[in-house]
């Protein structure tokens, strides 16, 4: 007995170091819950950003179901062919965009593959080189919005910290003086050292919002109404003459305005230099 008990241990001792040779097992990376809301977070600040409806899911490298959120006003539908569009990035480590170009180009026989949503819109979540899941989106304003928020969501886990930015005060009082952006951080906001000698056209900004502190100087802003004569100079941008029916606001230094997105304003009185930052958020 004795004997049979040491050579057991001994095997067992020896099973267990073969295990752990080099080359014989990886570690793997795994998606957490929380890393899962992150991605659905990310993806529903961008759509209520624009303005859309859609359901983000969260799926395992297995395809196993880890979240799932829905906008209000989404069609019924969206939830279960977003899951089905995670599902399917995930388990084929391929974006579905892949799939539904390869069915379009005569490929049908792939539609028969079970449990198979091959649509646009699920984007696999890779981390250090490792599929770690897929998030899929369904009900967005066109298939193309469905790729472009999963793929902000995939991509929120991987994104780099942001850098802070310091500008001096030469730097700051040069911006004044033209009148010009201090930073742009692209679609969520912009900083702008602004100046104006006199009064301005209507302004109309369909996506951003205008957060105004007066640095110095005094101005007559006219806000809300109608605009006359509008044109639009630049997409989601549009001028007018002026303002018919506003509200009528001075302002002076240590103010703040904000004026929301879609809001027209104009600098209807501006009888010497008036400088203000401008935070526009997008």
């Amino acid at each position: 007995m004795r004997r049979t008990f040491g050579f057991s241990m001994a095997v067992g001792v020896w099973i267990l170091s073969a295990a752990a040779l080099p080359g014989q097992w990886a570690e793997k990376k795994s998606l957490t819950i929380d890393g899962a809301h992150k991605v659905i977070s990310a993806a529903l600040t961008e759509a209520g950003r624009r303005k859309t409806t859609g359901v983000v899911a969260v799926v395992d490298d297995g395809g196993n179901l880890m979240a799932v959120e829905r906008i209000d006003g989404t069609f019924a539908a969206g939830g279960l062919i977003s899951i089905g569009k995670a599902r399917t990035a995930a388990l084929f480590k391929k974006p579905t965009s892949f799939f539904e170009d390869l069915i379009n180009k005569g490929r049908t026989a792939m539609t028969t593959v079970k449990d198979f949503t091959p649509l646009r819109g699920g984007v696999p979540i890779v981390v250090d080189g490792q599929i770690v899941g897929a998030v899929g989106v369904s009900g967005a304003s066109s298939a193309a919005e469905d790729e472009e928020l999963a793929t902000i969501g995939a991509s929120a886990l991987t994104a780099p910290p942001a850098k802070v930015s310091y500008f001096d005060s030469k730097e700051v009082a040069g911006a004044f003086a033209r009148g010009s952006v201090l930073f742009d951080q692209g679609e969520r906001y912009m900083v702008h050292a602004s100046r104006r000698d006199g009064a301005g056209q209507v302004e109309v900004h369909a996506k951003d919002a205008d957060i105004v502190y007066v640095l110095d100087g005094t101005a007559t802003i006219v806000t809300g109404g109608s605009v006359v004569d509008p044109k639009t100079t630049a997409p989601d941008e549009v001028r007018g003459k002026e303002i018919k029916d506003g509200q009528v606001q001075e302002l002076k230094k240590g103010d703040v305005l904000i004026v929301p997105a879609g809001t027209p304003h104009w600098f209807k009185e501006v009888p010497a230099a008036f400088t203000y930052f401008v935070v526009k958020v997008r």
